[in-house]
């Protein structure tokens, strides 16, 4: 049974000067801090991962060796088909537009969408160095001046039905170059293609076109300023 302290101990405890407690006190401080120590210590060795020794040359050249030889694509058959690029190579869009230009300003409309160019409006199908490229839409807004549109159907655009012969007549006499749009957009306009001609029994079958302006507009087409 644990015995306990008398007053007349406690007092004495007291009573002893401030550096002599402290002199008691420090043994069990430094256990404490050196128990925490260890704690940490061990806990850096625990987080350290272990060392391992280096791949020599020869276990290098192996590992490689080995890769190499259960590479999956050396399993794979080479292709004895054709490049579809090299058989069909991309289309140049430049070569396939028109160019339109004009305060420094520039777009591309398809070939064949320019119905007219009034002589003194030619220049405007170069362009111009440093000419900024914009849609359409909005190359359109800013020169309504001196572009005009033609809405045509795809009937039109694909050379089977020719224009009316007024609307063709004020697309030739037009001041201002005209472009052949379809739902809005710019659309080439293939050349005519004329229907056969009556021919004898055993007689050949031939087709002509022409590029006189193709595309008859219905009643209500016409050209917009």
């Amino acid at each position: 049974m644990a015995r306990r302290a008398s007053p007349q101990a406690l007092m004495t405890w007291w009573r002893l000067e401030p550096r002599s407690r402290i002199a008691m006190k420090r043994p069990l401080t430094l256990m404490l801090a050196a128990a925490a120590l260890a704690a940490i210590s061990h806990a850096d060795e625990s987080a350290r991962p272990p060392m391992r020794d280096a791949a020599t040359h020869d276990q290098l050249v192996s590992q490689l060796l080995t890769a190499q030889k259960n590479d999956p694509m050396k399993r794979l058959q080479s292709v004895t088909t054709p490049d579809p690029v090299v058989s069909n190579p991309p289309k140049d869009l430049i070569s396939d537009s028109e160019i339109l230009c004009f305060g420094g300003m520039a777009t591309l409309v398809p070939k064949r969408a320019v119905l007219s160019i009034p002589a003194n409006l030619e220049n405007r199908l170069q362009y111009q160095t440093a000419a900024k490229i914009l849609s359409w839409l909005e190359f359109y807004s800013q020169n309504r001046g001196w572009i005009t549109t033609l809405e045509v159907t795809q009937r039109q655009a694909e050379g089977k039905q020719p224009l009316a012969k007024d609307i063709a007549e004020q697309v030739r006499t037009s001041a201002a170059l005209v472009v052949a749009t379809f739902q809005g957009g710019p659309i080439s306009v293939l050349p005519l293609v004329e229907p056969p001609a009556d021919t004898s029994p055993g007689e050949p079958t031939t087709t002509t076109t022409t590029d006189t302006p193709t595309a008859t507009p219905t009643p209500t087409s016409q050209i917009h300023p």
